[in-house]
C-alpha cells in the first residue's frame, strides 16, 4: 500500500505502461496465430512454415516476459505444431 499518494500515482503510471506493453505482445502473438492458421487453410505449406516459426518465436518472448504462462504457451506451440504437421503430411 502506497504512504503518499504521490507514489500511488507513479504506481499507477508504472501499472499501465505495463499493461499497455503487455497488451500489445499478447495482440501480436494472436495475430501471428492467426496468419499461421489461415496459411494452413490456404495450405500454403512453405508460408506456412515461417508464419509457425515466427509465431512460435512470439509465444516464446511472452512466455519468457511472464505475459502468458508457461503452460499456456507450450499448449499454443503445440496445437499449431500438430496442425502443421496434419497439413504437411496431407500435401
Amino acid at each position: 500500500m502506497a504512504t503518499r499518494k504521490s507514489s500511488a500515482e507513479k504506481r499507477h503510471r508504472q501499472s499501465e505502461e505495463r499493461r499497455i506493453r503487455n497488451r500489445a505482445v499478447r495482440s501480436s502473438v494472436r495475430t501471428s496465430a492467426k496468419k499461421f492458421t489461415a496459411l494452413a487453410r490456404q495450405k500454403a505449406v512453405g508460408e506456412a512454415e515461417l508464419a509457425l516459426r515466427d509465431m512460435i518465436k512470439k509465444i516464446d518472448t511472452a512466455a519468457r516476459k511472464g505475459i502468458i504462462k508457461k503452460n499456456s504457451a507450450a499448449r499454443k506451440k503445440s496445437r499449431m505444431q500438430r496442425l502443421f504437421n496434419t497439413l504437411k503430411t496431407a500435401q
